[in-house]
């Protein structure tokens, strides 16, 4: 929270972006500042009611937009741990996302596992 003269680190980007010189203040899309996933994790662990899109948005930790493997699979695991306040319909996105990446590699078997775990059954 300090005036931009101040600043006497960098912000902390994704692993993809850290050694590019790119510096990117905010997400073109909705206005919020991409960071690291580890970033986020911390944000989470000190507030419980952190944004979890920001935590399992795939450029976190990737450069591919439609790479949804680690946030699923981190979902899950937060999920287990008691994090509830994933909208559904991000639920939603984020199963739908990854079965159709697995079935586009031909693992439909997979694809199916993944949309077992949608709350909304319709």
């Amino acid at each position: 929270n300090t005036p931009e003269c101040e600043k006497y680190a960098c912000c902390p980007l994704p692993p993809y972006l850290e050694d590019s010189g790119c510096v990117i203040e905010e997400d073109d899309n909705m206005g919020r500042p991409l960071r690291d996933v580890c970033f986020h994790l911390l944000k989470l662990y000190s507030d419980r009611h952190y944004d979890l899109n920001q935590l399992l948005d795939p450029r976190s930790v990737t450069a591919d937009p439609l790479d949804y493997r680690l946030s699923w699979h981190l979902w899950e695991v937060l999920r287990a741990l008691n994090y509830t306040h994933l909208l559904r319909q991000s639920q939603g996105v984020l199963n739908a996302s990854y079965a159709a990446q697995l079935e586009s590699q031909g693992l439909w078997e997979w694809a199916v596992f993944v949309l077992l775990h949608e709350p909304d059954s319709q």
